[in-house]
């Protein structure tokens, strides 16, 4: 199987049945919306059509305007058309996305950078949460401490069979320098998934506090991609 074929059949794939949480809910956009699985398929077809090992990049979960809406970690719709010349019929925008996409541009070119990057989350599925006026927000897998146990052996499970896509496990790269990267970094120590596992600053993070300053960021995504 391809790369693509292998990520493909994860997604269609992709189980989370636990208990949640009160008010929370889990982000599948696989299964929430018809038009996401057939997006994502033309995404991975066009580039990841081949057998090359790639480094893997792992974001925290699903967001409701990026992943959420494409089913491709940090492609929201604007920068799936934009910059992978494919159409959608949605004019979603997530800050996240605009910062990967200039990480890909500074990389080299949006073919380049797919053919040496894989990137995914550390857990594939994502969480939304009601507030008290039923304004429907992202929640990270790590934001409840009984979330975080309970999806950890699907975090797992989901990271071995990510690996076996064809990925390099000299070095993993951990986007949020936090509490995402505390947690895999535990079980990184557990499971021996790479030898060795660099946090990168998260791009909401960047373009929140650090915008004035995102070209720092940029040339640090690429001097730890390229080495």
């Amino acid at each position: 199987m391809t790369f693509a074929e292998q990520v493909i059949r994860f997604n269609k794939n992709l189980e989370l049945d636990i208990s949640l949480p009160k008010n929370i809910k889990v982000l599948h956009p696989f299964k929430e919306n018809p038009q996401v699985l057939p997006i994502a398929e033309a995404f991975y077809g066009k580039f990841y059509n081949d057998n090359r090992e790639r480094k893997m990049v792992l974001g925290i979960n699903p967001g409701r305007l990026g992943a959420g809406s494409t089913g491709i970690p940090f492609t929201d719709p604007k920068r799936l058309s934009e910059k992978c010349g494919l159409e959608i019929d949605l004019h979603l925008h997530e800050p996240s996305s605009v910062f990967v996409y200039e990480v890909i541009d500074a990389y080299g070119s949006v073919t380049d950078f797919y053919s040496n990057v894989y990137i995914g989350s550390v857990c594939p599925l994502g969480f939304v949460i009601e507030d008290q006026k039923g304004k429907v927000k992202n929640y990270n897998y790590y934001d409840s401490a009984s979330l975080a146990k309970k999806t950890t052996p699907f975090i797992v499970d989901s990271i071995k069979k990510q690996l076996e896509f064809g990925i390099d496990r000299q070095t993993g790269y951990c986007m949020g320098t936090g509490k995402n990267f505390a947690f895999l970094k535990k079980l990184n120590e557990e499971h021996r998934f790479f030898e060795e596992l660099i946090p990168l600053e998260h791009p909401r993070y960047v373009m929140q506090y650090k915008a004035k300053t995102k070209s720092l960021y940029i040339d640090k995504y690429i001097k730890a991609l390229k080495s």
